[in-house]
């Protein structure tokens, strides 16, 4: 086997298939990611969404036996959206973050990975080959970092030269010793605008994310939003962008060759009101095939709430009315509560009054008061 010639066939077949960028490295252990990774699990700084085992995230050894190398892949996703529908006074709309526009990442990024897979067998039949995107134990930014697709930015991001941060990561370990790329040289310089500009200071110091500030774990988490951060989040359905939306280096950055990342604009800038009644199949029929879907409808709606108190709409007090007297999760009816008291109107406080009376959950009762305090009522 020429390893060389195979190196560039892959490269070439790669192209063809419409990964973007492709690099090289080895299997050794990520030594000084290990390091970084203890540090922010003793500063409790981990979102909880990975993989626990730190050993596992920095010794592919541990996931592949025989390990030689890793592809890393990058393929780009664009940062802006024609026909862009605009909410108004009656029709607020929420929004999702771009790497939640068009089909799934996860499911774009597999399939081309399996493809890629499937040709080194035809070259290669006993080669061994372990692939992943996202959710898989290593770090898809180290890799990447390592592998030469881009440096890894002080947002925490990896800024490609040719597509910004806006682009999906993969990789694949595999028992093949290819010759390693160079990795890129950080080109982020003396620029803070990141770090500026984050909106609960998440990114703590260059490089390091607090995960639990940020607002991109916020919107995903199951459990109600802590009230520091709820008037940050503004009309965040799911994820953040400000840390790249931000960034020199995305000036000008709209890549569209990605046909499964169009993004359909009622989707991803839906009405508010609309997302408060769907039922859970009717949230997997429309956002199913979307990133922005894989924790479920309950957190999407809480952050439409989120998303109705920022707007102080007062046409959707009938719609929260209707969901702190009738809907059975706490954390829907607790939200629901406190956006009640940020709109903040005298219909508003006959309701909270009300229900005050016959809650009882204590989540609930203590959002309830607070939102009465709020529009000073004793």
């Amino acid at each position: 086997m020429n390893v060389a010639q195979l190196q560039h066939e892959i490269q070439t077949f790669a192209a063809s298939i419409g990964i973007d960028k492709i690099g090289f490295t080895t299997a050794a252990p990520f030594v000084k990611l290990k390091d970084r990774l203890k540090q922010q699990q003793r500063l409790n700084y981990q979102s909880g969404f990975e993989e626990p085992d730190i050993e596992k995230r920095t010794e592919p050894l541990l996931l592949l036996d025989q390990a030689e190398s890793i592809i890393a892949i990058a393929v780009a996703y664009p940062s802006k959206m024609s026909d862009s529908p605009r909410g108004k006074k009656g029709e607020r709309r929420g929004m999702f973050c771009r790497a939640s526009w068009g089909e799934d990442y996860h499911t774009v990024l597999r399939d081309k990975l399996a493809q890629l897979e499937l040709f080194i067998l035809t070259k290669v039949p006993d080669a061994r080959l372990r692939s992943m995107v996202d959710t898989g134990e290593l770090v898809d930014r180290a890799v990447a970092e390592r592998a030469g697709i881009g440096w890894s930015a002080k947002n925490c991001s990896i800024i490609t030269p040719e597509f910004g941060s806006y682009v999906y990561l993969g990789e694949m370990i595999t028992n093949l010793p290819f010759a390693p790329d160079e990795p890129m040289e950080d080109q982020c310089l003396d620029c803070n605008l990141c770090l500026d500009a984050c909106p609960t200071g998440a990114l703590v110091q260059p490089g390091q994310l607090d995960a639990q500030r940020c607002i991109a774990f916020l919107t995903q988490t199951k459990k109600p939003v802590p009230e520091e951060f709820r008037h940050k989040i503004g009309n965040r359905l799911y994820g953040c962008d400000t840390c790249q939306t931000v960034c020199p280096k995305n000036k000008g950055m709209n890549h569209k060759h990605q046909l499964s990342f169009t993004p359909e604009p009622e989707l991803v800038k839906p009405l508010l009101l609309s997302l408060l009644s769907l039922s859970n199949r009717q949230f997997k029929e429309q956002y199913g095939h979307m990133s922005g879907s894989w924790r479920g409808k309950n957190p999407i709606q809480r952050n439409a709430l989120i998303a109705l108190a920022h707007f102080k709409d007062e046409s959707a007090i009938p719609e929260l009315t209707r969901l702190i007297k009738e809907d059975p999760r706490p954390m829907i009816r607790g939200t629901a509560a406190w956006a009640l008291g940020e709109i903040g109107t005298t219909e508003v406080q006959e309701v909270l009054k009300e229900c005050l009376v016959i809650e009882e959950d204590e989540f609930v009762v203590s959002e309830i008061k607070q939102a009465l305090e709020q529009l000073h009522i004793n």
